[in-house]
């Protein structure tokens, strides 16, 4: 069954993807490729060619930094490179994929509603 919060989450989902979409001129095929850039728009470097590992930590940083907003991750600094470093500060609930990629969506929409100022 299909629910209106998730429609109109759907809504937004693609409303955002198509801004970023004219933003960067390529639309973000899937979630992990939003993830990636909010990755490196928190590490503060720019685009620049990252190896495979370092992509997925910057999967890894986007990811805590919007479930920050919900208190599952916090700051712990930010280490001598420049990378910033998270502590987990309560456990996720276990979702099936699904969920897990609505909850996922739902704080990345938040995200580009409170740290850039997108209205989505």
């Amino acid at each position: 069954m299909v629910y209106k919060k998730d429609l109109d989450q759907q809504r937004q989902w693609t409303r955002l993807t198509r801004i970023i979409g004219k933003e960067l001129g390529k639309r973000p095929k899937d979630i992990n490729a939003v993830l990636f850039l909010i990755g490196v728009q928190e590490l503060g470097k720019g685009m620049q060619n990252f190896s495979k590992e370092e992509k997925q930590d910057l999967i890894h940083i986007a990811i805590c930094k919007v479930m920050s907003f919900q208190g599952y991750y916090a700051l712990e600094g930010i280490d001598q490179d420049g990378w910033p470093h998270w502590k987990m500060m309560k456990k996720i609930p276990r979702f099936d994929l699904l969920e897990q990629e609505k909850l996922l969506k739902s704080q990345i929409i938040e995200y580009f509603e409170k740290e850039v100022g997108l209205t989505v």
